[in-house]
């Protein structure tokens, strides 16, 4: 009798799931049905823009961008689609600093997980909402993303070069005074030396 019971149970379960999925399919089908007419609506028709499609080195009007290169963004990629290639220059100032010198991005490899835009220090890259990005080689999914050209650094202005001079003689004048202490030092310990032998010699006498 028990398994009269379930027979019929599990049966009126299944009838009720059937009837569900029915409802779910009987209002899709009078729904009325949306066509894109892509590619036609192209001018019009836009994605989100939160849909990661590309990533970009976000350049502003002058065509400056906020790259450090620090690697933030090549270490934090889950499977290497980034790699910075970065370089060392004079500053006027005289100062070392090291600049991007080309910055390759494989999209074919991308996750889109944007773990490098969020760990970008500068917000210096974003993804694009693009996604017409197919090509016919994979070579073309790689690409340069400071696709303009390096600019030189600012000349320092003279309030900077003020401060540089500045801090340029206050570590001449320390490391003179650290040199005349330790020649004072080396003066000092060069006195004392030869008082020693008398001081043995005055022992002894006492000691006769």
């Amino acid at each position: 009798m028990g398994s009269v019971k379930e027979y019929f149970s599990s049966l009126g379960t299944g009838v009720a799931s059937l009837l569900k999925g029915m409802k779910v399919t009987g209002k899709e089908f009078i729904t009325p049905k949306i066509t894109e007419c892509y590619p036609e609506n192209r001018l019009t028709h836009h994605p989100a823009q939160r849909f990661r499609a590309e990533l970009k080195l976000i350049y502003d009007a002058e065509g400056n961008h906020k790259c450090i290169a620090c690697g933030n963004c090549e270490r934090n990629c889950p499977n290497g689609t980034i790699t910075l290639e970065t370089k060392m220059v004079t500053t006027p100032a005289g100062t070392k600093k090291k600049k991007l010198d080309n910055y390759f991005y494989d999209l074919g490899s991308c996750t889109f997980c944007q773990l490098c835009v969020s760990n970008c220090p500068t917000n210096a890259i974003d993804f694009d909402n693009d996604f017409e990005q197919a090509v016919f080689t994979r070579s073309k999914l790689v690409k340069k993303l400071n696709y303009l050209p390096e600019k030189p650094e600012p000349e320092p202005t003279p309030e900077e070069l003020a401060k540089i001079e500045a801090e340029r003689q206050a570590k001449i004048a320390a490391a003179k005074a650290a040199a005349a202490a330790k020649k004072a030092a080396a003066a000092a310990a060069a006195g004392e030396a030869p008082a020693a032998p008398k001081a043995e010699a005055d022992n002894k006498e006492e000691n006769k």
